[in-house]
């Protein structure tokens, strides 16, 4: 390894900015208010909470001590901790690149829906006219405006992983801009990410809090924010409940991809890590439920238009079958209505009856959508009911550029630190370097923009990381505790921060961090077996939604190779490691008899 005068973060805060930056993410906007949905509402906090203490923090803190102590990037920290544990650094370096693949894919959407966010009319908000221009195209009416702008406009969606088509050119140069961005940011390694992290960390919180503000002005928006606070406590019981709290700790916090080793080898030798970690945590913690606010509160609007356009095609239903009058019929009486005419009229009141619809506002709350579906379909439906949309549409994809981008930074910092400690690369100069990966990314990235690149990109977001990190992370606290050895880790603290780390750390890494990882380990694996064949969600334009699909052959094959090749990093290094010191040992020569 290269040992050379290294960079330093300028100040204490950058290091935090970088942290909040990196761990506040997409996930925190669109995976955890799903989880609050999913689970209970607000009673998804307690086992949240219960496993930010027992496993995020003590996580985090031990990531942050390995790096300041060792000064290196996750392959060289880790193979100075044991020449043979090397491959838990490599196996960091290619979850992070798969992660750099089709991360930067979701910030090439952002981008294209942030530059179709400046016309007068907002493109998802109607359906396009079709070749005739006699009516709508029949794949939009099927389903919705914003389904058909993201799936058709956007994606240029295959029905399926099997059929590929041409680069979609338009996402082709979106992820090209990315890409030039994420380099610009990093170019000069921590000197130019230093600065960066000021906006990308701080920017976001202005967007969220002018969106509550917003927000808790829309009509409805209480009946949304009532939902998330209602706690259904039954779900506690729920073993799925556990496990998921588990796992979003585990993601959101950034664990195990190298970033938190990286970021903090840059620190001075005497940085208050320990402080560090506890405050980054709890922002990253508290984000999640601040955003969770705006998302139900918009969650509650989105429900109550739909709710109340329900009501009202079943009010003007009711007037023109029973020849009503206009005023005696509204949206507050409707239930009444139907009740009256059904004891009333029942024949006519049948032949209608397969018209009417169940509308219920607790059903429309209870639709849970995460992902790529909640900020690109679900959001963008949302935006296109405020007044001055456009304003509200610029200003929420620009948020969640800011976010990818701050989150793509600490991912590629990943890559880079430990490509930089190794000897043959220290000559190399920051910008060389680092362009060199932004490039061999951005080639391998083009592969999601074509037709089923989508499918793709779900394959590796279901399947590229989740496994290896959880393996990861559990080698790395298994070192630690025992084959390095908590007493030595001890004193390692002592030497950087004058004091020793209290029961409460030795406690988590040596027993309850690593049981808990064991268990979400093997339920991850019973998970995947129970599951049968994997499957995903392919775009069906005839009926205008999404279907349930089973991979093909080759792409179970692709994804048991994502499964299996970040973590065969570990025992391929070991074995590589004791094969070259075999060699390097001198013959023994057996003495004459």
């Amino acid at each position: 390894m290269g040992k050379e005068a290294r960079q330093n973060w300028d100040n204490p805060v950058q290091f935090v900015l970088a942290c909040v930056s990196y761990a506040v993410g997409l996930g925190n906007v669109w995976r955890f208010p799903y989880l609050c949905q999913m689970h209970g509402g607000g009673g998804f906090l307690i086992p949240y909470l219960i496993m930010l203490v027992l496993e995020g923090i003590p996580l985090f803190y031990m990531e942050l001590a390995i790096g300041q102590k060792m000064s290196l990037g996750s392959i060289g920290a880790w193979t100075a901790i044991n020449p043979y544990l090397g491959g838990i650094g490599v196996a960091s370096v290619v979850t992070s690149m798969y992660l750099c693949l089709y991360y930067n894919i979701i910030n090439a959407w952002s981008f294209w829906y942030l530059f179709h966010s400046f016309q007068s009319v907002l493109p998802w908000a109607e359906c396009p006219l079709n070749s005739n221009r006699t009516g709508p195209i029949e794949e939009c009416e099927t389903g919705t405006s914003t389904e058909y702008f993201f799936y058709r406009e956007t994606l240029n969606i295959s029905s399926s992983i099997e059929e590929n088509g041409g680069i979609h050119m338009g996402q082709a140069l979106c992820l090209l801009l990315a890409w030039v961005i994420t380099y610009l940011f990093i170019a000069r390694g921590v000197k130019s990410t230093g600065k960066v992290v000021y906006f990308t960390a701080i920017f976001p919180y202005v967007v969220l809090f002018i969106y509550l503000i917003r927000g808790f002005t829309l009509h409805g928006a209480f009946n949304g924010v009532a939902y998330m606070f209602t706690p259904k406590l039954e779900q506690l019981a729920n073993p799925t409940t556990w496990i998921n709290a588990a796992t979003q700790i585990f993601f959101s916090l950034g664990l195990g991809f190298g970033t938190l080793i990286a970021f903090a080898s840059y620190n001075q030798y005497n940085n208050n890590f320990e402080r560090q970690a506890i405050i980054v945590s709890f922002i990253n913690c508290g984000t999640s439920i601040f955003a969770s606010v705006v998302t139900f509160s918009i969650y509650g609007f989105k429900a109550t238009v739909n709710y109340e356009n329900c009501l009202e095609r079943t009010r003007l239903l009711l007037l023109n079958t029973f020849n009503l009058a206009e005023d005696s019929v509204s949206m507050d009486n409707v239930f009444e209505w139907i009740e009256k005419l059904n004891t009333t009229y029942p024949q006519q009141f049948a032949e209608i009856a397969h018209k009417l619809e169940g509308c219920d506002l607790e059903s429309e709350l209870d639709t849970a959508v995460e992902g790529t579906g909640l900020a690109f379909i679900v959001y963008s439906e949302a935006i296109m009911n405020m007044p001055v949309s456009q304003l509200w549409s610029v200003l929420y994809f620009l948020m969640l550029l800011l976010l990818g981008m701050g989150s793509m930074l600490g991912n590629i910092m990943a890559i880079i630190t430990p490509l930089r400690d190794f000897k043959l690369l220290s000559h190399i100069s920051d910008e060389l370097l680092n362009g060199l990966v932004c490039v061999f990314c951005l080639l391998l990235g083009l592969g999601f923009t074509t037709t089923s690149g989508n499918y793709w990109f779900t394959m590796f977001n279901d399947y590229g990381a989740n496994f290896s990190l959880l393996f990861v992370v559990l080698a790395e606290v298994i070192t630690v505790s025992y084959i390095y050895g908590i007493k030595r880790f001890e004193k390692d603290i002592e030497d950087m921060l004058g004091h020793r780390p209290n029961w409460y750390w030795k406690i988590m890494w040596a027993g309850v961090s690593p049981l808990l990882l064991i268990t979400l380990f093997i339920v991850y694996i019973v998970n995947y077996i129970q599951g049968g064949t994997p499957t995903y969600q392919a775009w069906n334009k005839e009926l205008g939604k999404s279907v349930v699909t089973e991979y093909p052959v080759f792409g179970q094959l692709f994804i048991a190779l994502l499964l299996v090749s970040s973590v065969s990093c570990v025992p391929l290094t070991a074995l590589y490691v004791y094969c070259r010191e075999r060699k390097r040992r001198p013959a023994h020569t057996g003495s004459p008899e």
